[in-house]
């Protein structure tokens, strides 16, 4: 699966249910992704965004906001003078799934 089909993608609910990814699935995923990392215990995705300035910083985080809330998947996001940090992973499985991937593909989409 590409970005692409990714981006077509739409999040499902998640529950404990959900399909929890192993890092082999991840790394498989990530190589599709455009310069996103994950955490040493495979349980989170994260890009840094950088930025002019603050202004621009807040736009992108709010972006992100309003495609998180169209998505029922919400990010941890961090900002500050130049830069937006965008954290995904699902507290009800802890670990990622495919929401985290599909949101991801969405953000690197959206304009900066």
């Amino acid at each position: 699966m590409d970005n692409y089909l990714l981006f077509n993608l739409k999040c499902s609910f998640c529950n404990k249910d959900t399909r929890k990814f192993k890092s082999t699935d991840i790394n498989f995923h990530l190589e599709k992704l455009n310069l996103w990392n994950v955490n040493d215990k495979h349980e989170m995705i994260y890009k840094k965004y950088i930025f002019s300035n603050f202004n621009k910083s807040l736009n992108f985080a709010n972006e992100v906001g309003l495609l998180a809330e169209n998505e029922a998947h919400h990010p941890d996001i961090s900002l500050g003078w130049g830069y937006c940090l965008i954290m995904l992973h699902p507290h009800a499985i802890k670990g990622l799934s495919l929401n985290d991937l599909i949101l991801a593909s969405k953000i690197d989409k959206l304009k900066y």
